[in-house]
């Protein structure tokens, strides 16, 4: 039986056990005030075309310094790659919109159904791949914010499992066990889980990392769809000219400052030189 957790919009991506994790999520998203969530939808400043707002949030790990503080506005249907030396919180800031960690200061607000259909992928290495599920389980995990936690999975549902499984090349592989899967398969199959789940957010934490070049060339046509389909798309990401080459917009997480704006100015602008006019500089 797979459990969901309703209001924190994931079931366990950061992991796949479940007893383990969803209640603890349950616990945290109850407490709303100290997750720093908006959890009436919209607030100040939350207006349309905005899916995510961040108001003054500082992000980092409790009991230690933050690591940044951003103000800003995530537009609806944007595909934004977030870069930066390791160590500047790419990680944690998409942890902390995942609400797998508390802001340490500020808030943020996030649109009434991304929030409760939050799709969150972490890195490869954070998956228990012991866990007894098959590839196809695993996909229609995705269909379970429709569903509900103890609803019927009903045939439809499961054409469109197959058809996902299909566009990421792994319909055959439906019937395996997750444990016997490669780096790449295991991340083309959770791409599926993504495309059942239809989520209006999807937060992808170094979605490319391990993975072979042509499953990185399949999955980033994924991402190009989902975007034409309207998505909110925040990648962290570390290859350079992949982002230049697929992403329009980017926020660069630095010591010195934040840069967040369109991805050539931000890419090409020194860190001695004044932000372009498009481009914000968060101190």
């Amino acid at each position: 039986m797979l459990y969901y957790n309703d209001i924190k919009g994931e079931y366990c991506d950061q992991s796949l056990r479940f007893f383990r994790c969803c209640p603890a999520g349950y616990r945290r998203c109850f407490a709303g005030a100290v997750m720093g969530f908006d959890f009436l939808g919209g607030g100040a400043g939350m207006t349309a075309p905005y899916m995510i707002t961040l108001h003054t949030l500082m992000f980092g790990y409790p009991g230690q310094p933050p690591l940044g503080t951003l103000d800003g506005c995530f537009d609806s249907g944007s595909l934004t790659a977030i870069v930066g030396a390791n160590g500047t919180g790419k990680s944690t800031l998409l942890k902390t919109l995942a609400g797998l960690l508390p802001p340490l200061g500020g808030h943020f607000c996030m649109a009434p159904q991304a929030r409760r259909q939050l799709g969150y992928l972490p890195q490869l290495a954070e998956f228990d791949r012991q866990f007894p599920l098959s590839v196809n389980d695993l996909v229609l995990m995705g269909c379970v914010p429709h569903c509900g936690m103890f609803g019927r999975i009903s045939g439809a549902w499961r054409k469109k499992a197959h058809e996902a499984l299909d566009t990421v090349g792994m319909a055959e592989f439906a019937p395996v066990h997750i444990g016997t899967l490669s780096g790449g398969q295991l991340q083309r199959v959770l791409f599926a889980r993504l495309l059942v789940m239809q989520s209006p957010v999807i937060l992808l934490d170094e979605p490319f990392t391990g993975i072979d070049a042509q499953t990185t060339r399949t999955l980033l046509t994924v991402i190009r769809q989902l975007h034409q389909q309207g998505r909110t798309i925040l990648a962290v990401l570390h290859d350079l000219e992949q982002v230049e080459a697929h992403f329009p917009r980017v926020l660069m997480l630095r010591p010195e400052g934040h840069r967040w704006g369109d991805c050539r100015e931000v890419l090409s602008a020194s860190p001695s030189a004044s932000a372009p006019p498009q481009l914000r500089l968060v101190p």
